[in-house]
């Protein structure tokens, strides 16, 4: 099985030194290269520095994730633009977007930190705008805003795509019709996710992109452990059961939308 993680987070494997016992177990797996995506500033230099000892497996991403805006946020935005410069750039701006869901009681608090979002996320879209680049969407409990704002944006809908996604068939559609797709986790192996599965099957296998997001949202086998792009398979065979296809086809073809969504 041809295998591709468009979307995970290998920051713990470097920091406690295991990245090439990781990159053993997953290559083993039929996994071909994962996308090491960015969050803030302490992990972008980590990935860059990973893609260039692995250049033909690991690929990367910066962006300012929403659940790290802060106050200030506009000095992290301005660090992004020299990756870009760099030899080894960058495949994509992301993750970034809105987060909803963890905002304060405080209604002050909660608008104050939307603000933040929003001023970051519009940033960012500029400076994809800019680069003509790919862009990788975090939205939670904010779908309708962040659609709103990639409107707004001019940004190539051919680009965008919403990670993770866990919203139903009616958000997919409103992405796929502007040009725009959804990449999809183990969420669907969950027996309590079938509007999650109902979204996979609207948007079907020409645009599908698989993820982990390792080390989160293992897929059902496998809860309770910390994810790895190694389990990606079952997310593969979910997939096919889904679509009423091969495991084999799912997996190639999400790899070869991977590879070209990405530019690699």
């Amino acid at each position: 099985m041809r295998l591709f993680d468009s979307h995970c987070h290998p920051l713990s494997h470097i920091k406690k030194g295991q990245v090439e016992s990781w990159l053993n177990e997953i290559k083993a797996v039929g996994v071909e290269g994962v996308i090491a995506i960015g969050t803030d500033l302490a992990d972008w230099t980590e990935y860059r520095n990973l893609a260039s000892a692995h250049p033909d497996f690991i690929h990367y991403t910066v962006g300012l994730h929403p659940g790290y805006v802060t106050e200030g946020w506009e000095e992290t935005v301005a660090a992004l633009s020299p990756y870009f410069a760099d030899t080894r750039h960058p495949v994509a701006l992301g993750e970034i977007g809105l987060d909803y869901y963890r905002l304060p009681e405080e209604p002050k608090e909660a608008a104050q930190i939307k603000e933040w979002q929003k001023g970051a996320f519009q940033q960012q879209l500029r400076l994809a705008y800019q680069f003509g680049c790919p862009i990788v969407i975090h939205s939670r409990h904010a779908f309708h805003d962040c659609v709103k704002m990639i409107d707004e944006s001019r940004v190539d809908w051919k680009k965008v795509v919403f990670h993770c996604f866990t919203e139903g068939p009616e958000c997919v559609n409103e992405l796929n019709k502007r040009g725009g797709r959804a990449s999809f986790t183990g969420v669907i192996t969950y027996p309590n996710a079938p509007i999650v599965s109902a979204a996979l099957k609207a948007q079907g296998l020409t645009r599908l992109m698989l993820e982990t997001d390792a080390p989160y949202l293992t897929p059902q086998s496998k809860r309770g452990q910390e994810n790895s792009s190694a389990y990606l398979g079952e997310i593969a065979e979910k997939a096919g059961e889904i679509l009423n296809l091969p495991a084999d086809e799912v997996a190639a073809v999400a790899t070869l939308n991977t590879r070209q969504f990405f530019g690699i």
